[in-house]
């Protein structure tokens, strides 16, 4: 965890990258770096530092040569060259003092992480507000749209992830998925998820249920059924899980049941997966907020090709 204010500033919205040195003997820097990132070619670094973008936590400029130990935390500024194009706009529905609520898109990730930077909803917010300060309270995955939650003020920023962590943050979501008639709704699924030995996929496994999840059938037109989902829990992929589980895998997903090679975007296909609503009472002044994201789902036309549509407009 970062202890220290950044020594470099955003640069066009984008947060400078930093990495702790961990417990090995002193070493030059180049010598670490390249430890630490092979797949980053030398030259990179090179000129990085020629642009002494290289820097400690007390912002002291770094050489190829500059010695770094254990404790040192390294700040530098991470660059994606040919980084995808994302055609979707976001939204910010609400905004003050505390809080950002943002409407994300298809496909957009919340924050930079590996082939994506500047493409990212955090950066684009930043951009387009001014905030350096802004920092995403909950996860949302790049393939899922809807409601997201942002803090605006590091000083109240603890009492509203403590209520993620509480989970007393009530969360919904819309999916479309095959209409099962004999799965009797509402009903809960409780099981343990666990890291899949496949690369970034998760799946339900014997032992003590992690997970909870709520769900129901808000409305189905043939083989196809529009279902709201109500997360108690948090583990990562948890509703997509769950809903393969059930034999009910959600339209359009690219990890379950079979997780589809990278790069399989298909911007006419996205996972018909919604955050629709977050509601919670405010930690500072008691009150009930309730967020609604503008986008919906709909179900694909019968005899028709199997795709389903959502109202938000490329750029």
């Amino acid at each position: 965890m970062q202890a220290l204010p950044a020594p470099l500033p955003d640069r066009d919205g984008v947060s400078p990258s930093y990495i702790w040195i961990p417990e090995i003997a002193p070493l030059p820097l180049h010598q670490f770096l390249a430890q630490q990132f092979p797949d980053v070619p030398a030259s990179i670094w090179q000129e990085r530092l020629a642009k002494q973008e290289v820097v400690t936590q007390t912002g002291e400029k770094l050489q190829a040569d500059s010695i770094v130990r254990r404790g040192m935390c390294i700040f530098y500024y991470r660059e994606v060259p040919a980084e995808p194009s994302i055609p979707f706009d976001e939204q910010i529905l609400f905004q003050d003092e505390h809080l950002l609520v943002a409407d994300k898109p298809h496909f957009l990730p919340v924050t930079p992480g590996g082939q994506y930077l500047r493409e990212t909803l955090l950066v684009r917010l930043k951009q387009r507000t001014g905030l350096s300060q802004l920092t995403p309270l909950h996860r949302l995955d790049r393939e899922t749209a809807g409601v997201i939650l942002f803090s605006v003020n590091p000083a109240t920023r603890g009492k509203y992830q403590a209520m993620f962590q509480a989970k007393t943050m009530q969360k919904t979501y819309h999916a479309v998925a095959r209409h099962l008639p004999a799965l009797e709704t509402p009903c809960t699924r409780r099981s343990r998820i666990t890291e899949s030995p496949r690369f970034f996929v998760m799946e339900e496994t014997e032992g003590e249920p992690n997970s909870e999840t709520h769900l129901r059938v808000l409305r189905h037109e043939g083989e196809w059924a529009l279902y709201e989902l109500s997360p108690v829990t948090g583990k990562r992929h948890q509703l997509r899980v769950h809903m393969n589980a059930l034999g009910c895998p959600i339209l359009h997903d690219t990890f379950y049941p079979t997780a589809l090679p990278a790069g399989s975007d298909d911007f006419a296909k996205p996972l018909q997966l919604l955050a629709k609503t977050i509601r919670f009472t405010d930690p500072l002044n008691g009150d009930l907020r309730e967020f609604h994201s503008d986008q919906q789902l709909f179900l694909p036309q019968q005899n028709a090709e199997n795709t389903a549509t959502i109202d938000i407009n490329p750029l």
